[in-house]
């Protein structure tokens, strides 16, 4: 006997799913993934640099609370990007976009079932396709996080342009407060897409018992 799970069940995977894919797109506009610490230097490279997916910041003095110096936003063009920052972009974009697609075929299904409208394998096919998105993207969403880990660990260097006056490595280096909002969107969209594939009607003929009336 298939697994019954209320659609009630499948709207908390919904709200689930739209704080994901909230989180998911705050992240990566966040510039703190990596927070590199510059002492060694000359000015006016001395400060710090929070090294994101999308743009680089540079403070001065040693305070994240205070204004940036100056922000760059990578482009395209941007050939001294390292590939896990290249790769990284891609996966954060793709997890977005997969989680509002899942959002659209949840309230499709959400649709069916609260219209009555119970077509079995239509309506669990969308909650299943729905779940399997929301998954992958949370998935994508690990990738960069573990990606961006791996390279602060190891301790490796960007080529920035001469121009933004920051060195190739800096004195060291440590995760930023981006990652942990990037952790928590991947666990929102995992949760949310095993909520959303564990959904199935209920069975056509159910048996209920009978009650002797004495």
């Amino acid at each position: 006997m298939g697994f019954y799970v209320h659609p009630n069940c499948q709207a908390a995977s919904f709200a689930l799913n739209t704080l994901g894919w909230m989180f998911s797109m705050v992240c990566m506009g966040l510039a703190k993934w990596r927070i590199w610490y510059i002492e060694s230097s000359a000015a006016p490279s001395r400060g710090l640099a929070c090294v994101g997916m999308w743009k680089v910041c540079f403070y001065q003095p040693y305070s994240l609370h205070s204004r940036p110096i100056a922000c760059h936003r990578y482009t395209y063009s941007d050939t001294y990007l390292p590939l896990d920052i290249r790769i990284g972009q891609h996966l954060l974009l793709a997890a977005s976009l997969l989680a509002l697609l899942g959002k659209v075929l949840t309230i499709m299904g959400l649709r069916r079932v609260y219209a009555g409208e119970l077509q079995k394998d239509t309506t669990c096919n969308l909650f299943f396709a729905s779940g399997v998105l929301s998954i992958i993207g949370g998935i994508f969403i690990l990738i960069a996080v573990m990606w961006n880990y791996h390279a602060v660990i190891s301790e490796e260097g960007i080529r920035f342009p001469p121009s933004l006056h920051i060195p190739f490595r800096p004195d060291w280096q440590e995760i930023g407060s981006s990652v942990p909002v990037a952790f928590l969107a991947a666990f929102l969209l995992l949760l949310s897409g095993l909520l959303t594939i564990s959904f199935q009607l209920a069975p056509d003929n159910q048996v209920y018992p009978e009650v002797s009336q004495e």
